[in-house]
């Protein structure tokens, strides 16, 4: 099932993803945040091993896990208005590929169930911008690997890719807004 108003907003680490989807919720657009801080968050809380320098299967499959639920959760609400994620299923996949987690059959059938809009908007690397922290701990060449892999799996699943120019945040509400309507 494709859903067409569910907008992905990809991109490596660092980037402004957060920090766009928050501008859209601002604007009164319904978005959903990216899973992976949260993961990071409760598995250092309950002391888990789920974290991406401890045990990056159970990280994958969390990830993966929860970005299925908030496409269920949300499909389930019927709202026919443009939603944006932040990150989509296929970040968990880039993550596995590029970890060498095999991504098994099941996998693959969730991907080809849960598609969003064909159009997915990717976030180039910004060095300007770019900082690391407790849950984002990405070298700056890792986080241009990543955005290249990203990029790459989305178009390897078929999505067009769609760079979101480096400006201020409001042109990149815009920017993503418009070619939404498109």
């Amino acid at each position: 099932m494709r859903k067409n108003n569910f907008h992905i907003i990809s991109g490596g680490p660092g980037v402004g993803k957060t920090t766009l989807i928050n501008e859209l919720r601002q604007a009164g657009f319904l978005t959903a945040e990216e899973e992976a801080r949260r993961i990071i968050k409760n598995q250092l809380a309950i002391g888990g091993d789920g974290l991406p320098w401890r045990n990056k299967v159970l990280y994958a499959q969390l990830m993966f896990d929860a970005s299925v639920r908030i496409f269920e959760k949300i499909k389930n609400d019927n709202f026919t208005g443009p939603i944006y994620f932040d990150r989509g299923i296929l970040d968990t996949v880039c993550y596995m590929n590029m970890e060498n987690i095999p991504v098994s059959r099941e996998a693959v059938d969730v991907i080809h169930t849960y598609m969003y809009n064909k159009n997915v908007f990717i976030l180039p690397p910004w060095k300007e911008i770019y900082e690391t922290d407790n849950e984002r701990k990405q070298s700056w060449n890792e986080a241009l690997f990543t955005f290249n892999k990203m990029k790459e799996t989305y178009l390897e699943y078929g999505y067009n890719v769609i760079e979101v120019p480096r400006v201020s945040v409001l042109e990149r509400r815009q920017f993503v807004v418009e070619k939404t309507k498109t």
